[in-house]
């Protein structure tokens, strides 16, 4: 009777802590719409310098969207397998996850330090200083959901798959679709139409 109470209140506090990530990504969804906003507002005050259609490279940045799609896939699949109880397949899926997610940021830097040594940094127009903090913004997201990563696979190998993990893989899940997901927005009101526009 004593382990069932114990058991019941372990599995409160984990959906307690759900509900508790839920929120956090609700008040992440107001940083973004407002960053979402911004960029709306100065796409086009340029300064008499570039524009979108001038220095985004369509072909590069939807390699990096693919590489962070085909992440959230592989973290699909790992959390299938953390269902399963199969530690090994969770551990591969993540480090794909991890390697996905790398490339992702690698390509985003590489994509700032060359508009940076072109002169198109973001002290050059409201428009460049908007897309710097809204792509970087992101960025700075992915960066931490790699950290978070790396620490859980470290926990993954030292306490093994406790219930505590499982809602940290389950939050950490969460986070990571959610980035998906303004990563596909970015990609589309960003990019695309600043090419098409």
């Amino acid at each position: 009777m004593h382990a069932d109470a114990h058991a019941h209140d372990h599995h409160n506090a984990g959906g307690n802590k759900l509900f508790g990530f839920w929120i956090y990504l609700m008040s992440d969804c107001i940083l973004f719409a407002s960053l979402f906003a911004t960029f709306a507002v100065l796409r086009d005050a340029t300064a008499g310098g570039v524009s979108g259609r001038d220095i985004f490279e369509l072909p590069f940045v939807f390699v990096e969207t693919m590489l962070l799609l085909l992440s959230s896939i592989t973290f699909g699949f790992g959390m299938i397998a953390m269902k399963r109880k199969q530690i090994g397949a969770l551990k591969l899926w993540m480090v794909v996850t991890f390697i996905l997610g790398a490339g992702f940021i690698g390509m985003e830097i590489y994509e700032f330090h060359h508009l940076i040594h072109a002169g198109y940094g973001p002290d050059h127009s409201a428009f460049l200083s908007a897309f710097f903090t809204l792509v970087g913004t992101h960025g700075l997201h992915v960066t931490f959901g790699l950290i978070w990563l790396a620490v859980g696979l470290v926990q993954l190998n030292t306490k093994g798959l406790t219930e505590t993990m499982e809602t940290r893989f389950g939050c950490l899940s969460l986070f990571w679709h959610f980035l998906d997901i303004v990563w596909i927005c970015v990609f589309t009101f960003v990019y695309l139409v600043g090419v098409i526009s």
